[in-house]
């Protein structure tokens, strides 16, 4: 079992940044595959970026070259870096570990990009 919780979530201006974490309690999180999921109001959950245990990185076309994600196995901690941030990259963003079967997910931390 893995627990996953979020922190840095906020409210920031349209073009500001924010550093969002995701500490994992539990063992092997090395191994895990991590990603970052948002949800806007009425929409569907969606894919922001993920990466692998030995750091291939994958990111939505919408967040390539704002957003930044990176893992410290060592800390048991993955992050994702956001610049540039627009007012659409509003919604509650979600950390997800997976590993064959196993899938977990963090409680959600709320962004709000204002213009």
């Amino acid at each position: 079992q893995v627990q996953l919780v979020e922190s840095g979530g906020g409210v920031v201006q349209s073009g500001g940044s924010l550093r969002l974490s995701c500490a994992a309690a539990g063992n092997m999180f090395s191994i895990y595959t991590m990603g970052w999921y948002r949800q806007a109001p009425g929409k569907q959950r969606e894919l922001v970026a993920s990466i692998t245990s030995g750091g291939t990185t994958t990111y939505a076309d919408s967040v390539k070259g704002r957003f930044t994600i990176s893992r410290d196995n060592a800390k048991s901690t993955v992050y994702l870096q956001m610049n540039s941030l627009k007012v659409e990259d509003t919604a509650v963003y979600y950390c997800n570990g997976r590993f064959f079967a196993q899938n977990y997910w963090g409680q959600g931390t709320q962004v709000t990009v204002s213009s």
